[in-house]
């Protein structure tokens, strides 16, 4: 009964979430994908957008060059959304500093 109840405590060891002490090498590379791909799909999708309304309205090159600027601002705007809700809640309070 001890050698089944050392074992099942193991597997509940083993089964606990880790604890993250940082950002491993795997974590930032996947960190580093998701903003790149935020940015890049407000370009493409502003570039198509565009594209596909130049077309339509026979505009071209206006509409197209219109939607990449905006696309451009969408993209970094989801850029910094998504940074920050990857950046850690700190709970520092700057007015302990001022002694």
């Amino acid at each position: 009964m001890d050698d089944l109840n050392t074992r099942l405590s193991a597997a509940r060891e083993a089964n606990r979430p880790k604890e993250q002490r940082g950002l491993n090498e795997a974590t930032t590379y996947g960190i580093a994908t998701r903003l790149v791909a935020e940015l890049i799909a407000g370009l493409l999708v502003g570039v198509l957008f565009g594209w596909y309304l130049d077309r339509l309205f026979d505009t071209k090159p206006w509409l197209m060059i219109l939607f990449l600027i905006m696309g451009s601002a969408a993209g970094i705007m989801n850029v910094m959304r998504a940074a920050k809700q990857m950046a850690p809640k700190s709970t520092h309070d700057e007015s302990d500093e001022s002694n």
